[in-house]
């Protein structure tokens, strides 16, 4: 097979399975109440209502880079953090129905969007995440996926990290450890999946501290989903907030 076929094959998994994870989260959102959406989320601060506007928000900013990769007119995920944040405060605060409309919508527009990236043959075209890093689009679904099935987590609506099946799993970690690269203040780490490959998060060392798990308990121990007993080899270790 050749290095353009395995890319287009990898690529079309990942849109198969961030199809299915949009699909999951939908179905379940459908059933939250309107008394339930200004609950708190998992994450500090944010309520579920929160975590919704954020997910659709974010549609909307990966279909800005998908636009930009299909026309090569550059345009940033977002216009700055501040504008970011009002947003995502301003529609925490909106009924059920209006939720699970915007979230629906936005999923819809990217799908198209990416759809169109095949059309213009524009995967390769490189464009730039929220922080600076640069990738080719190809990359864009699977960051998608992470925010879909992470944040569904984040919703406490009962879908969890074990839920999260091995395949988006050990898609998912290899993008964390990529998006998390030799970022400062985190150590040197190796992360070994149960019957499968490693992956090396931090700064470069020779001594690299081997955590292993299924690729689902390393990625909620890695993103804060889950705690370290699910692992083996992070006992004491305490990892700086994504």
């Amino acid at each position: 097979m050749s290095e353009t076929s395995a890319s287009q094959d990898r690529l079309t998994e990942v849109r198969h399975l961030l199809t299915e994870a949009t699909h999951r989260l939908l179905g379940d959102t459908i059933a939250v109440g309107d008394e339930d959406w200004p609950a708190p989320s998992r994450l500090p601060g944010w309520s579920r209502g929160h975590v919704a506007t954020h997910i659709a928000r974010q549609a909307e900013a990966l279909s800005r880079l998908a636009n930009w990769a299909r026309t090569g007119q550059r345009q940033a995920m977002y216009s700055s953090d501040d504008e970011r944040n009002a947003q995502i405060d301003a529609g925490s605060g909106r009924s059920g129905l209006e939720l699970q409309i915007d979230l629906d919508t936005t999923a819809g527009r990217l799908a198209e969007d990416f759809e169109s990236l095949d059309a213009a043959d524009a995967w390769d075209a490189v464009v730039e995440l929220r922080g600076g890093t640069e990738v080719p689009a190809r990359m864009l679904p699977l960051a998608r996926l992470g925010e879909v099935v992470l944040h569904h987590i984040d919703l406490d609506i009962g879908y969890d990290i074990d839920a999260v099946d091995p395949a988006t799993a050990g898609w998912l970690l290899e993008y964390t450890a990529f998006r998390l690269g030799g970022r400062d203040g985190f150590p040197s780490l190796e992360l070994r999946v149960t019957g499968g490959p490693a992956s090396r998060v931090g700064p470069p060392s020779d001594e690299p501290q081997v955590i292993s798990g299924t690729a689902a308990a390393l990625l909620g121990w890695l993103t804060g989903r889950s705690g370290p007993d699910r692992v083996e080899g992070a006992e004491g270790l305490s990892l700086p907030p994504l």
